[in-house]
């Protein structure tokens, strides 16, 4: 059973910054693609990063210039830095994995921008 455990997430200031982090339980070179994804309250879930086996990222347009995902393969985790944050990036921020045609999904970590 592959499982993907978030951490990192909380109440920040706008301008501030946060890095989640997701601990998978095997080894991330098993995953085709890892990414994070993320759901505000009325809205649907959607990606907001992802990084593929070969190493390659893609970005939401939102948040490109000021997030960047990266991978630890020693530690089997995938982070999320997050800088110049809004109040917009509020959201449920979940991390996923897809292992050939399997999609494997976090419990998710609250990120709340607001003064």
């Amino acid at each position: 059973q592959v499982q993907l455990v978030e951490s990192g997430g909380g109440l920040v200031q706008p301008g501030g910054s946060l890095r989640l982090s997701c601990a998978a339980s095997r080894s991330i070179f098993s995953f085709n693609s890892m990414g994070w994804y993320r759901q505000a309250p009325g809205k649907q879930r959607e990606l907001v990063a992802r990084i593929s086996s070969g190493g390659s990222t893609d970005y939401a347009d939102s948040v490109k210039s000021r997030f960047t995902i990266s991978r630890d393969n020693a530690e089997n985790t995938v982070y999320l830095q997050m800088y110049s944050l809004k109040p917009e990036d509020t959201a449920v921020y979940y991390c996923n994995g897809v292992i050939i045609e399997r999609t494997y999904w976090g419990q998710g970590t609250q990120v709340t921008v607001s003064s």
